[in-house]
């Protein structure tokens, strides 16, 4: 017994230190592809030496004689801070991440190469001016610089993933940067779901004008009523509708429903509305949330000026910042830039679909997609006129396809000579609004609303290229139509002139929530669909109430969570609910129902993570909405997971019939909005209290709102997920101007998982005083303490300095790297 208790001690210490060891060799192997930023090293492709300043939140300042060496320093910051990230986002536009994957992503892949988007950058390279081409080249140089010392000097493969998930590293290549751009098309472009929702919404509600509230026209003078689907494209019916199976969302897909399809808050100030005497600007685009950020801090010192602010990876410019003399900040447009064709297929011939001169052939390709330990797919894909033939198993395209016919995209982003990116780098050398607006003409894809800021006045210009629609087309870009009908076809892209332009608005301030910005008719109409009805109101309050406004104004109003939705809408719900009847006995669900109605009759509307009523509200929203559609949409119902303010607002206005939606149709009584209003907070209530108990006023709103930062690929792997993602508590909601886009289904559904993950407040009276600030940090690297130091700053609504004072940068610099070059 006695030997066998030793062996058993050696046995177990034996695995303790092999554990020990084990872990010290994957912490070794880890950090060995931590950057050092204090060194001098020698590279090809430099012409003159060049300085890479970090200053202590790791935001690097680039110093060099010539812009190429700039470019290639910020090719070689780029992929020393977010290697991995580059190379996953390169993969995915190009639909090759199930050779590192396996089948989990060949879905995504399909997609990708159906969009044929890599393929397109490709050809792109051709089209861009010197300028451009100098820095694609230098900036690939650059990337690749450092992919070569981490070959050389073994750092770690450049990346901790590497090791789970390895695979050869190719060139990065001009090409690639292009593509990145095409990538961020593809996440911030919603109509092509919004117009298959439409048409599947228009099958089960043949009634227009139940269609008219639940997917409303932005409030405003409206058009004239579409026909029903269904007459459209003949051969659809309500039959074709299916409920679609929930499942998890993947990390690596980069469709998303239109909520999720980016959005954005910019707004500026002239010196007349500044209490400095200089201009304003703010900036905070929304993307989805990850570990880490899309975003990536930077200072260009260019020939023309410096440059800082935020760029993307794999992108060589400065996406919104500013310069000493320029601001500019990006929003989502909106701009309908996406149609879906229903292409009739030939029955004697299904190689063929119907044109306006009658019977085509598809241009096919081949592609294979490799799968890594399953078996390579072949894909066959096809284009027509209109654009690439899309399978009816994504967007839910087949239930809005009848027999016989395909469903083909028409898309700006799909341009073989797409300089987008050039525009960007010429307005990173634009010095007022009106050169900045000219070095964006060839803005292509995604378009965007540019925000301006020079040292005398303020401008927003739509950026990208229009579809040219006939003024006859049969649903004017609303809903899918017939390819072979020519008026459905689109006739080429609008002159810029046509973009929407304000310069100079008299009242001296302007700004963009992604709300409707400008009431055209058909076809100069930028879109039916618009990101932002609510936001936008609690900005013009903000905005109005002051004569002037300084920096910390505009800070104040970026980091405003005050609800207009829920001041708006909580006194249309309960109007008939408000201190009505008698106290009801402690412990009951009348009394609950009574304390949940105390607390939100006291309630500000401010959505503050330590408040209990923003989660009663979400709660109460959500279960109402759910009961109002539930029997007239019927398995569709489930796709509307986010609250519809307008909606709701016309169904408890009664706007033209609406309050018909709150009679339950299955049951015999005829319920009243005020009945569904009691029993969705009854809804809410049982929720609430499962999940959370049944103290009310412990409730927190950032218990259910916290922010989920994850990695993208080890961010499911367990034990290290808790040390990759990055989970922070926050206030703010769907509609707030600090907006925390929520999750919407599923068992978290109020998870923030959508927001403001760059801020930027530029100050033009003081140009240096100027603040910018991350949601995680600068590196990818989740070894480094650059990971997430930015992180509990943005939660906290705080900011770093956004200065081109050399000085100030290397003051407190956590180390230079210094380029030569190789002889």
């Amino acid at each position: 017994m006695r030997m066998m208790f030793r062996w058993l001690i050696r046995l177990t210490g034996g695995l303790i230190v092999l554990v020990v060891l084990a872990v010290i060799g994957v912490y070794f192997l880890a950090s060995r592809s931590l950057p050092d930023y204090d060194k001098v090293l020698t590279v090809k492709g430099l012409s003159s030496q060049t300085e890479i300043v970090r200053d202590n939140a790791n935001v690097p300042h680039i110093f060099a004689s010539t812009d190429a060496d700039v470019f290639f320093g910020l090719g070689y910051a780029h992929a020393q801070d977010r290697l991995w990230q580059m190379i996953t986002m390169r993969r995915t536009v190009q639909g090759r991440l199930s050779e590192v994957f396996g089948p989990r992503t060949v879905e995504v892949d399909k997609i990708m190469r159906r969009f044929g988007l890599y393929n397109l950058a490709r050809s792109s390279v051709a089209a861009q001016d010197a300028r451009t081409t100098m820095a694609l080249e230098s900036y690939t140089a650059g990337v690749n610089a450092r992919l070569e010392e981490v070959n050389r000097d073994a750092l770690g493969r450049g990346a901790p993933e590497m090791f789970l998930f390895n695979a050869p590293i190719s060139p990065w290549s001009p090409a690639d940067s292009i593509a990145m751009g095409k990538l961020m098309a593809v996440q911030l472009s919603g109509h092509l779901a919004a117009e298959v929702r439409r048409a599947r919404t228009s099958l089960v509600l043949p009634q227009e004008e139940m269609i008219a509230d639940i997917l409303p026209d932005v409030p405003g003078p409206g058009l004239a009523a579409l026909p029903d689907y269904a007459s459209l494209v003949p051969g659809t019916s309500a039959r074709q509708v299916a409920a679609v199976a929930e499942r998890a969302p993947d990390p690596f897909e980069p469709v998303h429903p239109m909520i999720f399809a980016g959005a954005s808050n910019a707004f500026a100030a002239a010196p007349n509305r500044s209490a400095s005497g200089g201009t304003l600007l703010a900036n905070d685009p929304h993307l989805g949330f990850s570990a880490p950020t899309i975003w990536y801090l930077a200072r260009m010192e260019l020939s023309s000026g410096g440059v800082i602010g935020a760029t993307i990876p794999g992108i060589p410019s400065i996406l919104t910042g500013r310069s000493q003399r320029l601001g500019w900040g990006l929003t989502s447009s909106y701009l309908d830039d996406q149609d879906i064709l229903i292409e009739e297929l030939n029955p004697e011939n299904p190689q063929e679909y119907r044109t306006p001169d009658g019977w085509k052939r598809f241009e096919t390709r081949k592609t294979i997609i490799n799968v890594k330990d399953a078996a390579p797919i072949t894909l066959t894909l096809r284009w027509t006129d209109n654009g690439p033939v899309l399978p009816g198993s994504r967007y839910n395209l087949g239930q809005v396809t009848p027999p016989g016919h395909v469903a083909a995209l028409s898309w700006t982003a799909l341009s073989d000579r797409d300089t987008t990116l050039g525009a960007g780098i010429r307005l990173m050398g634009a010095q007022t609004v009106e050169q900045a607006i000219e070095a964006t003409r060839d803005h292509v894809a995604p378009a965007q609303n540019l925000t301006l800021a020079d040292a005398d006045t303020i401008a927003m210009k739509l950026i990208g290229a229009m579809p040219a629609r006939d003024p006859a087309h049969d649903s004017q870009g609303r809903l899918p139509a017939l390819g072979y009908k020519a008026q459905n076809r689109w006739q080429g892209i609008l002159p810029v002139s046509r973009n929407p332009e304000f310069l100079a608005p008299a009242g001296g301030i302007l700004g963009n929530t992604n709300n409707k910005i400008i009431d055209r008719p058909f076809p100069d109409h930028v879109s039916f669909d618009w990101g932002d009805t609510q936001r936008v109101h609690r900005w013009q309050l903000l905005m109005q109430s002051r004569q002037v406004h300084t920096r910390d104004s505009f800070i104040e109003a970026q980091l405003d969570t005050v609800s207009f939705t829920a001041r708006s809408l909580l006194p249309l719900i309960g109007r008939d609910l408000w201190f009505t009847g008698e106290a009801a006995a402690e412990g009951t669900p009348e009394r609950l129902r009574q304390d949940a109605l105390a607390l939100l009759a006291d309630w500000n509307g401010e959505m503050n993570e330590h408040l209990p009523e923003p989660l009663i509200y979400n709660a109460w929203l959500q279960a109402l909405q759910r009961r109002l559609i539930a029997d007239d949409l019927g398995p569709l119902a489930a796709e509307f997971d986010h609250i519809q303010p307008v909606f709701i607002e016309r169904v408890f206005r009664d706007i033209d019939g609406a309050a018909e939606w709150c009679d339950i149709r299955r049951s015999t009584p005829v319920e009243t909005c005020s009945d569904v209003a009691r029993v969705a907070l009854d809804d809410a209530l049982v929720w609430i209290s499962e999940r959370y108990g049944g103290n009310l006023e412990s409730l927190r709103w950032g218990d259910a709102h916290q922010a989920t930062h994850d990695h993208q690929t080890l961010g499911e792997v367990p034990v290290l997920r808790y040390f990759v993602n990055i989970r922070q508590s926050t206030s703010g909601g769907d509609n707030t101007l600090n907006r925390g886009v929520t999750r919407g289904a599923g068992a978290n559904p109020f998870e923030n998982v959508h927001g403001a993950g760059y801020r930027g407040v530029y100050d033009f009276a003081d140009p240096d005083s100027s603040v910018f600030v991350t949601s995680t940090g600068q590196s990818g690297h989740p070894l480094s303490r650059h990971y997430d130091d930015l992180g509990e700053l943005w939660r906290r609504g705080e900011y770093i300095p956004m200065s081109l004072d050399i000085g100030l940068a290397r003051a407190a610099a956590v180390g230079i790297t210094t380029l030569r070059p190789r002889p």
